[in-house]
């Protein structure tokens, strides 16, 4: 087998990839949906409102993060997806169910989005670090681009797939089809074989949270890619709102042109994904460059004349952005103790998507003040300018260097020497380079 695809000779991670793939399209069906059902039938294409339903489902990472992680760190993770899944499931049907009899309301809307971000939110950290416990250490940095790549697959068959049924059946009917979607996963998880699995050990006792948030707060590495993800998550990271609004109020297009964005941005990001499957280990250096790219691709998108021209950029973006999380996500996973994971993940997670609470309003209110292509053109001004000080600062300190690779064909090698964590527990991460 290729080693892009290493890990699916693993069976338990098999059948988990293969439920995923079904579970992730019918996902982007739902916000795809969910999305149209606010702007169109709801409301009077409020970004305002959108932007809320975007916030509440994000801001249960921020909330939760230390008890999520807490969770995942001491109990068995399968069990932890089963019951959130199931969650997910219900809350996702009753929405559907809610749209086909004509009874549901705005406030439905976001108290489905709250249940589902809390479910969330306890499920992700689980589920990032189970993937350890399903390929073991070695496969890791693969089976996460592995993830990736099926999330990406769904993002790319979901949309399209929303467009021509709410266009053909309505928005009901595809929230259902959502719901029912969470099966695929559920049925992977109870196909399973234990014995095949490599737990990690759990914790137990008293104040694990503060450990893990002093475990955290003790390394610099750690701490300096929960800032890029910060700014890319809280600023750059909300195309669910974006692309909205700028196929319906800027280019005036419909649902199937709508859902078609996404798949489009989807080409990006399973290229990136597969990409990443396909190197041996993360690097900063690959993360800063992609952050980089994220920067012109997001910055073209802001400022393109016609649909034709923002969906290519959006194909940057996706490349760009999915190729930065993939390695920002292994190397946080490998550079911890596994018996750590799960919190360090949480907070992650909570950096990540938690500021999506405070960029989704603020960027809905960005869209209703100055434009949509302002809630595009924020996300390319913070992170730019970001990652310029990042880089400047990355230069600055005393364990980087910067070389040439070559005489012949003269480019720079910038290398970052180990740094040791201050707990005398932690392992040496790897070099950052």
């Amino acid at each position: 087998m290729s080693a892009t695809f290493a890990s699916l000779a693993v069976p338990s991670y098999r059948l988990y990839a293969m439920g995923g793939v079904v579970s992730n399209t019918g996902t982007w069906m739902g916000r795809v949906a969910q999305d149209w059902l606010v702007l169109t039938q709801l409301t009077n294409h409020s970004s305002t409102a959108l932007g809320t339903v975007t916030g509440l489902q994000f801001l249960p990472f921020l909330l939760l993060a230390p008890w999520t992680g807490m969770i995942a760190d001491r109990f068995p993770k399968r069990r932890i997806m089963l019951a959130t899944q199931t969650v997910l499931m219900a809350s996702a049907g009753l929405l559907g169910a809610l749209t086909l009899t004509g009874a549901v309301q705005l406030w439905h809307v976001y108290a489905a989005a709250l249940v589902q971000g809390i479910a969330t939110a306890v499920d992700n950290p689980a589920r990032q670090t189970f993937v350890s416990e399903m390929v073991g250490q070695g496969l890791l940095a693969n089976a996460v681009a592995l993830n990736s790549a099926s999330f990406n697959l769904g993002r790319l068959a979901g949309p399209g797939i929303a467009g021509l049924l709410i266009a053909a059946y309505g928005t009901g009917l595809t929230l259902v089809a959502n719901a029912a979607s969470f099966a695929a996963v559920l049925t992977a998880l109870l196909l399973m074989r234990p014995s095949e699995l490599h737990p990690a050990p759990l914790a137990r006792g008293k104040g694990r949270i503060r450990e893990g948030l002093a475990y955290v707060r003790g390394r610099w590495d750690i701490k300096l890619i929960m800032l890029l993800v910060f700014v890319l998550g809280t600023f750059g990271m909300n195309f669910q709102l974006t692309t909205a609004l700028m196929a319906t109020t800027v280019f005036g297009k419909g649902a199937t042109e709508y859902g078609l964005l996404a798949s489009i941005m989807a080409i990006g990001s399973l290229s990136a994904a597969l990409l990443s499957a396909h190197r041996e280990r993360p690097r900063l250096r690959v993360l800063i460059g992609a952050l980089a790219g994220f920067v012109v691709a997001s910055g073209a998108a802001a400022l393109a004349p016609t649909y034709a021209a923002f969906a290519l950029a959006l194909v940057g973006c996706g490349l760009a952005s999915l190729t930065a999380l993939t390695t920002a996500n292994a190397l946080v996973q490998l550079s911890v103790d596994p018996a750590m994971r799960g919190r360090v993940m949480a907070l992650y997670l909570a950096i990540f998507m938690g500021g999506t609470p405070l960029g989704a309003p603020f960027i809905g209110w960005l869209g209703d003040v100055a434009g949509p292509r302002w809630t595009i053109g924020i996300g390319t001004l913070t992170v730019g300018l970001t990652v310029a000080v990042v880089g400047t600062l990355l230069l600055r300190r005393e364990n980087v260097t910067v070389s040439y690779a070559s005489q012949r064909r003269p480019h720079f090698r910038v290398t970052v020497s180990p740094v040791r964590a201050e707990a005398p527990t932690d392992p040496t991460p790897e070099p950052a380079r």
